[in-house]
C-alpha cells in the first residue's frame, strides 16, 4: 500500500519526517485537532444546554404528575438517576456528533491525506481517535450527568431522591454510555466517510430500528431490538436484569462500538483517502 503525495508515491510503512509513529504520538496529534477546533467546544457546549433542559422538563413532568387531580399518573417519589438517564435519550445525539465529525471532517476538507501521512498505519489512526473521542465523551459525560443532577434535584423537590452512591453510580454509567456511543459514531463515520449518512444511520440504529420492532409487541422481534446498541445500552443504564443483565447490556455496547471500529478499519484500509 502507498499514499500518494504532491511529490509522488511513497511507501506506507515509511513515515513522514516528524511524524507520530507510535500510538502515543498519534494520540497527542488527534487531541490536537480535536481541541483545537471551535466545533468540539460548540457541540459540548449544546449538550450542556440539552441535558440541563432535559433533566429540568422531565423533573417537571415528574413532579407536576404526582401534584394534578389524576392519580393513575403519580411516579412517586423519582430517583435523580432516572431523570438524568432519561434525559440522555436525545442528549446522545448531540455528544455523538463528537465522533463522527472526529472522522467525517477530515475527508470533507481532505485533511486525512495529511494524517494518514504523518501516520501511515490506519489502524492506528482510527484507534488514536477512538482513544481520544472515548476520553473526550467520557469527560463531557460525567460533566454532562452532574449538570443534570444540579437541575434536576431542586425541580423535583420533594418528589425527588438522590442518594449519593446511586447518583455517582449513574452519572459514571452515563459518562460510560456516551463514550462508547462516541466510538460507535466514529467508526461508522470511518466506514462511510459522510456525516449526514452516518448521521442518518445513527438515527435509525439507535432509535427507528428499534421503535418500529417494538412497536408490534412480538417476541421475536423485542428480542431483535434488545440486541440493538440503543437498547442494549438503555437496559445498561437502567440496571436492569431482564431480558438480561445490565453488564450484557453493557457488553453488547461496546460490541457494537469495536464492530464499528472494525467495519471503519477495513474500509480505510481499501479505499484510498
Amino acid at each position: 500500500m502507498s499514499i500518494r503525495t504532491d511529490a509522488g508515491t511513497r511507501p506506507a510503512s515509511t513515515p513522514a519526517a516528524g511524524a507520530p509513529a507510535t500510538l502515543r504520538g498519534a494520540v497527542a496529534a488527534e487531541w490536537t485537532k480535536l481541541s483545537s477546533v471551535r466545533s468540539t467546544w460548540w457541540t459540548a457546549l449544546a449538550g450542556l444546554l440539552v441535558m440541563a433542559a432535559s433533566a429540568g422538563q422531565l423533573a417537571i413532568y415528574a413532579a407536576n404528575a404526582n401534584t394534578n387531580d389524576d392519580p393513575a399518573d403519580d411516579p412517586g417519589i423519582v430517583t435523580v438517576g432516572s431523570v438524568l438517564i432519561d434525559s440522555v435519550e436525545l442528549t446522545q445525539f448531540v455528544v455523538l456528533a463528537i465522533g463522527l465529525l472526529a472522522i467525517t471532517a477530515e475527508f470533507t476538507s481532505g485533511t486525512i491525506r495529511t494524517t494518514l501521512q504523518c501516520t501511515p498505519s490506519r489502524g492506528r489512526v482510527l484507534l488514536a481517535k477512538a482513544v481520544v473521542t472515548g476520553a473526550v465523551t467520557f469527560a463531557l459525560g460525567l460533566l454532562l450527568g452532574g449538570v443534570g443532577a444540579l437541575v434536576a434535584r431542586p425541580v423535583l423537590g420533594e418528589w425527588g431522591s438522590a442518594p449519593a452512591a446511586e447518583t455517582i453510580g449513574d452519572i459514571v454509567a452515563v459518562a460510560v454510555y456516551l463514550a462508547l456511543i462516541g466510538v460507535f459514531a466514529l467508526g461508522l463515520g470511518a466506514a462511510l466517510r459522510s456525516a449526514v449518512l452516518t448521521i442518518t444511520v445513527l438515527l435509525a440504529t439507535l432509535m427507528i430500528v428499534p421503535l418500529s420492532l417494538q412497536n408490534p409487541d412480538i417476541d421475536v422481534l423485542n428480542r431483535i431490538a434488545d440486541a440493538l446498541p440503543g437498547v442494549a445500552g438503555g437496559h445498561f443504564l437502567a440496571g436492569d436484569t431482564e431480558p438480561y443483565p445490565s453488564l450484557v447490556g453493557l457488553l453488547l455496547l461496546a460490541g457494537w462500538a469495536g464492530a464499528a471500529l472494525l467495519l471503519g478499519r477495513v474500509a480505510l484500509r481499501r479505499r484510498d483517502a
